[in-house]
């Protein structure tokens, strides 16, 4: 889908009218499409979000998972889940006695996260073909999440022997070197093999109908996701507005944002949708509010335990590498699971809202 060019043109003429910051990047897609595209090969570093639902939110026995969002740039505490994952393992393990035999280890599944974005850049790096290019990590000006991002770079360097460089955009735009000839990326003088977006899914980090799958593989797809509408004048857009309007509580309003803290959930879906015209809804999508049956549980956040009734996201990480059509890697790569208050409406760990948590396979 990411290669289809007629879908991008068909998604991004509308959106780029309503959404400066959309419009921009596809400015930038235009320009080097005209240009011509010098490399065919794409890495993708994602992961797929869930949450439990039923339909009155509190009967987990009949829940179903339902695709919250696809997370297609910075897909982010692939190494901090692995590490919270190692701490709950050693816990459990040191306190076995204490927890009565209640929980077994391999009730605990071992997450790789680390050694999956690792493995995915390291495979990108080598079939690129140059043994003394780096990998350059485009990452946020004072970059809070950065001991995220450390652990892959200490990975790439001890099991793969590849050296990994951090910038930030506006120093990418002062600093590196295009190749006007053979396209090839040069910064602070070694060339760049892979370049790993960690950041460039908001504005603030830029200082200046076809199927795809067969049919079955469709059906089993559909089955977790979410009711989504769109908010255009067509026919289906107009029933969602008005349906949003008379029945907030049963949808959650998302604009094209990451990083959390951007959607709008009950009475401000409609304080939102009436400040809109027909066109700038378009920049918007209509999901079905997911009810989650609560759990109770424990948080730690800032040294203090938090009990009470809970909800959990579950992350699955994809690593995707490709060259043309030619498919070179697509495997799992790990997890993150995050947990917050049950009256939460964002997720984000970051954001404030959640913290790292291991699945329990029961």
């Amino acid at each position: 889908m990411s290669q289809d060019d007629s879908l991008i043109t068909e998604v991004m003429e509308t959106l780029s009218k309503v959404d400066e910051f959309m419009s921009q990047l596809y400015k930038v897609y235009l320009t080097v499409k005209n240009e011509g595209f010098a490399q065919t090969a794409s890495l993708g570093i994602h992961r797929c979000d869930y949450l439990l639902h039923s339909d009155d939110g509190n009967d987990i026995r009949n829940a179903h998972i339902q695709q919250v969002e696809f997370n297609t740039i910075s897909s982010s505490f692939g190494s901090l889940s692995t590490r919270t994952c190692e701490l709950h393992r050693y816990l459990l393990g040191s306190l076995d006695s204490y927890a009565g035999g209640q929980i077994k280890l391999n009730q605990l599944p071992e997450n790789n996260a680390i050694e999956g974005f690792a493995n995915g850049l390291a495979s990108a790096w080598e079939h690129y073909g140059k043994p003394d290019a780096y990998i350059l990590m485009v990452t946020q000006p004072g970059e809070r999440n950065v001991f995220d991002q450390r652990w892959i770079e200490y990975s790439l360097v001890d099991k793969h022997g590849i050296h990994l460089m951090r910038r930030t955009l506006a120093e990418i735009e002062q600093r590196a070197i295009i190749n006007p000839t053979t396209k090839t990326l040069t910064m602070d003088g070694h060339e760049i093999a892979v370049t790993y977006f960690r950041a460039g899914y908001g504005p603030e980090d830029y200082p200046t109908q076809k199927r795809y799958v067969d049919v079955y593989t469709a059906d089993l797809l559909r089955e977790s996701f979410a009711g989504l509408y769109p908010l255009d004048a067509s026919p289906e857009g107009i029933n969602a507005y008005k349906s949003a309007l008379a029945h907030p509580d049963r949808y959650v309003l998302k604009p094209q944002r990451e990083g959390g803290g951007h959607n709008f959930y009950g009475q401000d879906v409609v304080n939102e949708l009436k400040k809109l015209s027909v066109e700038e809804r378009n920049a918007y999508i209509l999901m079905s509010l997911i009810k989650t049956p609560p759990s109770k549980n424990l948080m730690v956040r800032e040294g203090e335990i938090i009990e009470g009734d809970v909800a959990s996201e579950l992350g699955i990480y994809g690593i995707y590498l490709s060259d043309g059509d030619k498919v070179l890697v697509n495997e799992v790569g790990g997890h993150l699971l995050r947990t917050k208050g049950h009256s939460t409406n964002e997720g984000g760990v970051a954001a404030g809202f959640a913290v790292i948590d291991s699945p329990l396979l029961v």
